[in-house]
């Protein structure tokens, strides 16, 4: 249960986390400069080029199809748009590095033109061509080949989203952290690998606290979204790792019915209470005007 004391003591224990500088991830773009950091919520919008993804609203069936779907999340206010080939689902079929080349290279070529283009990817080789694409940020997936990969977002100056994680993908099903209190084990993970990338001359590092994957202690649909709910609600005290925080907003299909697309809208209140600054959804212009009603009513 969530409830206002719950959240009253939230803010009475961490506060002091909202003191944190965090370093703005800051990328020109086609349409001009885009701040991931402090201020307003930047939104990332997600084309899906995997046939296996359950957001079926997302999918795309060709790259000059994903292409014509981002540029409308661009319309509708995505600063980015988040492109992957390979559904993150546990039992979805695998796409080879050489399969998921051949479907992003020319979605992210034509839509590089329109936006920021983010590929969500574990594979270097399929980094490497995207990045040569035009591609600015990497949304890392996977540890088996993290310093290959991360290597490859300094040589092209790209972003990075690392995202929590310490299995090769995120298609092998682990544990999210423990239920008492996820954000201690959340800080732990994230310092040392933050750390790690700098060293290897990435510049801009977002987080993920990897809210939008299976876990195999997760399975019950109320239990994952109430702790989904949690994580959302206190991204503000991951600041002290000093870089932003990006959230996946969930759709909890068996909370929200044939209803559950106005469910991405309900999360990112949360999110964006918690201080989140990058959200990615499948609903952009929904959450545009979800947000956009938060601002205006001064909500924090």
């Amino acid at each position: 249960m969530i409830t206002l004391a719950d959240l009253a003591a939230l803010q009475n224990d961490h506060g002091d986390a909202w003191d944190s500088e965090v370093t703005p991830v800051v990328l020109d773009g086609p349409r001009g400069q885009v701040r991931i950091g402090d201020g307003p919520v930047t939104l990332m919008g997600c084309v899906n080029l995997s046939r296996d993804s359950t957001y079926r609203e997302s999918v795309a069936i060709s790259p000059e199809d994903a292409v014509r779907m981002g540029r409308i999340q661009v319309a509708q206010g995505a600063a980015v748009v988040d492109l992957g080939a390979e559904s993150s689902n546990a039992r979805a079929a695998r796409v080879s590095p050489e399969e998921q080349v051949l479907t992003l290279v020319p979605a992210v070529r034509g839509l590089a033109e329109e936006a920021i283009v983010s590929v969500e990817t574990y594979e270097p080789t399929v980094v490497r061509a995207c990045l040569e694409a035009g591609a600015r940020i990497l949304n890392m997936t996977g540890r088996e080949h993290e310093d290959e990969m991360l290597a490859l977002a300094a040589e092209y100056d790209a972003a990075v989203v690392m995202c929590f994680g310490e299995t090769a993908n995120v298609r092998e099903i682990a544990d999210v952290p423990p239920d008492a209190d996820p954000v201690p084990v959340l800080l732990d993970h994230f310092a040392p690998r933050i750390a790690h990338a700098r060293s290897l001359g990435v510049r801009q590092v977002v987080v993920d606290p990897g809210m939008g994957f299976y876990y195999g202690n997760l399975v019950d649909p109320p239990t994952r979204a109430r702790h989904q709910a949690r994580v959302l609600a206190q991204g503000f005290r991951l600041r002290p790792l000093g870089v932003p925080v990006c959230n996946a907003v969930p759709h909890s299909y068996d909370l929200f019915g044939d209803e559950f697309r106005k469910a991405e809208g309900f999360y990112a209140v949360f999110a964006a209470l918690g201080g989140t600054h990058l959200v990615r959804t499948h609903e952009v212009a929904h959450l545009r005007a979800v947000l956009r009603g938060l601002t205006e009513l001064e909500v924090r």
